[in-house]
């Protein structure tokens, strides 16, 4: 064997490896690499004799792909769709732009609504106490108190309301 036959085999057996490796490289789980298989985002990959998986750089490039777009918080419709754009490098930008611009909108909502989020626990730590009886409670007798007009899901709806202004 010559050294570029050597080193073409290193290639190709670098780039065959298994379940556990991949979940490692890609910083999940190997129950979340079998899952995006049995949904279809990522395909199946090759098997051996005795039915073990192996998978090669493709499947580390698309699970890159999938872990890197579910940081930025899309959902799997979303992904399927990026996905899909991806295939097809001669379709237009315009889809994934349209994705991105509504992850975006999502994401500011969560802000507003943690913003709220805060602003509820603050208040509720200025009027609670840190002495006294659990009966006394003032964050206890808040949280059992769930009709009180002041409460998170209020809160919620208008910052939802601020969505749509």
């Amino acid at each position: 064997m010559n050294a570029r036959t050597t080193t073409q085999a290193a290639d190709r057996a670098a780039a065959v490896i298994p379940i556990g490796q991949l979940a490692r490289e890609a910083g999940c789980k190997v129950q979340t690499v079998r899952w995006y298989e049995e949904i279809g985002i990522l395909p199946p990959p090759a098997r051996t004799e005795g039915g073990h998986r192996l998978y090669g750089r493709a499947h580390r490039e698309r699970l890159a792909f999938i872990r890197h777009a579910r940081e930025f918080g899309f959902g799997l419709d979303a992904i399927r769709q990026l996905l899909d754009l991806a295939a097809h490098p001669e379709r237009p930008c315009g889809d994934a732009h349209a994705l991105a611009v509504a992850q975006l909108a999502e994401v500011e909502a969560k802000m507003r609504r943690l913003a709220v989020l805060r602003n509820e626990l603050a208040r509720l730590v200025e009027t609670g106490c840190v002495e006294g009886l659990a009966a006394e409670c003032r964050v206890l007798e808040t949280l059992a108190d769930h009709d009180h007009g002041h409460c998170l899901s209020h809160a919620h709806a208008a910052a939802e309301g601020a969505v749509t202004k």
